[in-house]
Order: C-alpha cells, then sequence, then structure tokens
C-alpha cells in the first residue's frame, strides 16, 4: 500500500463568519491523481490555499509528508508545486528565463539549472519556444510553461487549480499524458477540474458542496453506488418535454444526453412501466427507450443537486 503523502484532520476555514470549507478529513497516497471536484464556490481553492499555506486553516490541521502546513509552511513550500487558476508567470520574461527565474526562487541548485530546464523544455515540447516571451504563448503553452515552472525543484506534490479550463482538446490531452507519467514517477497529483471526462481519469475523486466533504472513493466505485441504470426517452418535440418531465413528482431531475431526456428517479422502473400504461403527456411523442449505465457525470449531479434518492443505501451512511 502507497505511503500517505496529504492528510486532512478536520480542515476548516471561515470568512466573517461564512463556513468555506466545513471540517473535511481525508487522505491521500503518493503517486495518486486525485481529483477534487465541486461547484464554484464550494470549497476547493481554499482548501487548496490551505494545503500550500496560503491561507491560515481556522481549524483542524493538514499535513504534507508529515510537516504541518501551516505551521511549517516555509518547509513544506519546497515540497509542492501549485498552479493557480490564472496564468501568474511574468509575460515579459521568455519561456527559459521564467523556468530560470522559479528556479531561483525554488532554490534548485545552480549547477543542476541548466539541465533541468533542458529536460522540462523537452517534456513539455516547449523546446521550440524557449526564447519567446510567454506573453506570446497560446493559452496551453502558457498552461504547459505554468506546470513546468512548478516543477522546477521537482517536488513531492503538484497542486493544480482547475488547469485545462479553456484549453482545447489537444492541450487538455497533452497536460493529462504528462499527469500520468508525473504519477508513474511518484508525484501526487491534486487538481481540481470541472471536466467529468477528466474525473474519470482519476485514481480517486472527492465531492465537496458548501465546504462539506460529500464522497470520496474512486471514480467506478462511486459510479456503482448509483442504483441499478438510468432511463433515456426518446420523446418529440425534445425541449418541451425537458420541462413536462422535470415537473413530475417522482422525477429528481432530468438532462439531455445524445439527443434524449436522460432521467433521475428513485424508482425508475416503476415510473416507467406506470407511464407506459398510460402516458401522462398528451402533447409529447414518445418514440424509445434505452437504459444507460452511470457515468461521473451522473455521480456529479446525485452529490451536488441532491438527488440523494439514486444513490445506494451504503452510500448515504
Amino acid at each position: 500500500m502507497a505511503s500517505l503523502l496529504i492528510a486532512l484532520e478536520n480542515l476548516r476555514k471561515t470568512f466573517d463568519g461564512t463556513v468555506a470549507v466545513d471540517d473535511i478529513s481525508m487522505s491521500i497516497p503518493a503517486g495518486e491523481i486525485f481529483g477534487f471536484l465541486g461547484a464554484n464556490g464550494a470549497g476547493k481553492t481554499t482548501t487548496i490555499r490551505m494545503l500550500c499555506g496560503l491561507t491560515r486553516p481556522s481549524g483542524g490541521r493538514a499535513t504534507l509528508g508529515g510537516a504541518d502546513v501551516w505551521r511549517d509552511r516555509f518547509r513544506v513550500r519546497s515540497m509542492f508545486g501549485y498552479v493557480a487558476q490564472r496564468f501568474s508567470l511574468y509575460t515579459d520574461l521568455t519561456v527559459k528565463e521564467n523556468l530560470r527565474f522559479f528556479g531561483g526562487a525554488y532554490r534548485v541548485n545552480p549547477r543542476q539549472m541548466d539541465a533541468r530546464i533542458a529536460e522540462l523544455l523537452t517534456t513539455l515540447d516547449l523546446a521550440g519556444k524557449s526564447h519567446t516571451l510567454a506573453g506570446g504563448l497560446s493559452g496551453g503553452m502558457r498552461q504547459l510553461l505554468a506546470i513546468g515552472c512548478a516543477l522546477i525543484h521537482e517536488p513531492l506534490a503538484l497542486f493544480l487549480d482547475e488547469p485545462t479550463s479553456g484549453l482545447d482538446p489537444v492541450h487538455r490531452q497533452r497536460i493529462w499524458d504528462l499527469l500520468y507519467d508525473l504519477s508513474a514517477g511518484g508525484t501526487t497529483i491534486f487538481v481540481t477540474t470541472h471536466y467529468m471526462d477528466e474525473a474519470e481519469r482519476c485514481t480517486e475523486v472527492a465531492f465537496i458542496d458548501k465546504g462539506r466533504l460529500l464522497a470520496k472513493d474512486s471514480p467506478q466505485q462511486l459510479k456503482e453506488r448509483i442504483r441499478g441504470k438510468l432511463l433515456q426517452l426518446r420523446v418529440a418535440p425534445l425541449m418541451p418535454a425537458l420541462a413536462l418531465i422535470r415537473a413530475e413528482p417522482d422525477v429528481l431531475g432530468v438532462s439531455v444526453r445524445s439527443g434524449m431526456v436522460r432521467l433521475y428517479a428513485a424508482h425508475p422502473e416503476a415510473l416507467f412501466q406506470r407511464w407506459l400504461e398510460r402516458w401522462p403527456f398528451p402533447s409529447i411523442e414518445y418514440q424509445g427507450h434505452t437504459w444507460d449505465t452511470p457515468d461521473m457525470e451522473d455521480v456529479f449531479k446525485a452529490y451536488s443537486q441532491g438527488y440523494h434518492g439514486i444513490l445506494a443505501e451504503e452510500a448515504q451512511r
């Protein structure tokens, strides 16, 4: 079993009486790709900032490599790299100059600096842009450079706050290929994301809502917490049907998938059988149905939108 690298014990943060992070306890093994999911304002960034020693916890504690992230924050900062949501490099410095600047800030041995920079330029596929100003890079290349600067000192952990937001699919994949390689080499990745397909790529995922930890498990085990399969209806016209079905008292929620209405209900089989016997929507044409297995978007909806009726009982205890 991998040793624990990050541990949170009743970690809490309040701002002027408002609870941003509410007594979170969890642990993350070394080398894991850990996905931290939640809506905007759920407490993801505040949690990362506490783990990075940038914000003092209001209660509880967290450790990285056994060191307290606040009390020992100056020592802990050498153990991790952090990439914030917004591009935070020096746009008037070249790619190579940014790497050298952050290498100096992290006290990389000057005799090893050139070799480390050359290694990162190759790894990040930025060797051809080494003399380009950071401000002249595309969004994807800027983000790769930001990750490179966070990795210059070969940290134990890498914290990434929505690292692929707004990027094209090619650069999103390039970043995830890099994260896989880092994880395989023993680096622990802590990443927040709004993309459910990226949540599928993590070795473990946690959901946070209003500062509270709702669930933490592997993507596969989280999907298995949803009872049975999900009903999808082929109906026309689609959008009016969406509103009518959502208003039904036994329906928790609906969404559109591949031109069909995806339905969340505590007892979808019984509900569908009742509708087959007497279709309750005279203005909507029923054209067929399928049953689909849950994915991470369904899990996210169940936890973040309160669809607890579709979760297995053991997941709610």
